[in-house]
């Protein structure tokens, strides 16, 4: 069977003075905020669907499981490129991968995946996603 590609999308953000921690470079947590922003604006820039439209069908995506390798960091000012790209999708969720690359070295800072649920808003509990749903992300 043959395994389906999903596009990568790539956003540039700058590093801001609250990102840093007390070693003056960007505190850990930061990474994963990095990764949350570009992935809600790829999902309405590129896929055309914004988390608000999940929201109005009912629908939210959850974190359930992260992994993030730190490979070198990220200091004051330094520009950045977040590219995301959805790795598989399962009846229930997807896998994302990401990299975090600084733009003036081309070196990557942390790359990693985030595991996602879809859930019904109103009962919190995951549910399988629409086939329609799935449509966008293929595209």
């Amino acid at each position: 069977m043959e395994e389906k590609k999903y596009a990568s999308f790539e956003t540039e953000y700058r590093v801001r003075p609250d990102d840093i921690d007390m070693f003056q470079h960007v505190h850990s947590s930061k990474y994963m905020d990095y990764v949350m922003a570009a992935r809600y604006e790829h999902m309405e820039d590129f896929y055309g669907m914004g988390m608000e439209k999940f929201l109005e069908l009912g629908f939210g995506w959850v974190v359930r499981k992260v992994h993030l390798d730190y490979k070198r960091p990220l200091i004051m000012g330094d520009y950045f490129l977040v590219r995301t790209a959805i790795e598989t999708i399962s009846e229930k969720g997807c896998r994302v991968i990401f990299t975090i690359t600084n733009k003036s070295t081309g070196k990557v800072s942390c790359d990693g995946w985030f595991d996602y649920v879809m859930i019904d808003i109103k009962t919190g509990k995951g549910l399988r996603i629409p086939e329609e749903i799935i449509g966008h992300y293929t595209k």
